[in-house]
């Protein structure tokens, strides 16, 4: 983003199979129970359910705005702590923020996200994961799930998900396609954002990006 508006490289680039993958990693309807499964296990099955609910949806494949959206706000959001990514993202600024400063960034970070999730979602059923052995001890509040992309004609894509235990349940806090992290990728443009404008710069450049975003659904 040359403000917050630009595209950030790599990570949301090759079809955004990061973000649409993040997303359908946790359309998952037995949610309660993620602090009992192992955050492989539970992204194998839910990535295999997610396909089979998009397979079967007529409207979510034909790209149902309303529908996506709900199935995204109420089965992925609650999964994804946005504000330790809007944190990492915005790095050594986010203590120059003031309380109401950062509110206005994280809330403004999800809805960036989440549309872009809610845009990319439909195409989950064009693409094989192949999930890798997890390592982790009993007590490990923090993992990598590591897995690889397939589609036909295309070359493989590693897909990482950074996850935290918190009050008994496994958050995402990171995407790294091909060793990229979503967050170091923002973090670049939000810190020019910073440069030239200061806090206020980063807000002004995420709400004009997402309300061109919300303009282009129209």
């Amino acid at each position: 983003m040359n403000s917050a508006s630009s595209h950030p490289t790599r990570v949301i680039a090759r079809n955004r199979i990061a973000v649409w993958l993040t997303a359908a990693f946790f359309v998952w309807p037995l949610a309660a129970q993620a602090a009992e499964v192992a955050p492989d296990v539970l992204a194998r099955n839910t990535t295999d359910e997610v396909a089979r609910i998009v397979s079967e949806d007529k409207e979510i494949k034909a790209g149902n705005r309303d529908k996506i959206n709900q199935l995204v706000e109420t089965k992925v959001v609650p999964y994804f702590d946005f504000k330790e990514m809007a944190q990492l993202a915005v790095g050594k600024h986010w203590s120059k923020a003031t309380p109401e400063q950062r509110e206005k960034i994280v809330d403004e970070f999800r809805t960036l996200l989440v549309r872009t999730y809610a845009g990319a979602i439909a195409s989950i059923a064009e693409y094989k994961i192949n999930f890798k052995p997890q390592r982790m001890q009993p007590n490990d509040n923090e993992v990598t799930v590591r897995s690889e992309v397939l589609k036909p004609g295309a070359p493989p894509i590693t897909l990482d998900y950074r996850m935290k235990k918190q009050d008994g349940s496994w958050k995402v806090f990171d995407v790294l396609v091909d060793q990229a992290s979503l967050v170091t990728t923002y973090r670049g443009s939000f810190n020019s954002n910073v440069r030239k404008g200061g806090i206020d710069g980063l807000i002004a450049a995420l709400v004009s990006r997402n309300r061109g975003n919300s303009a282009e659904k129209k």
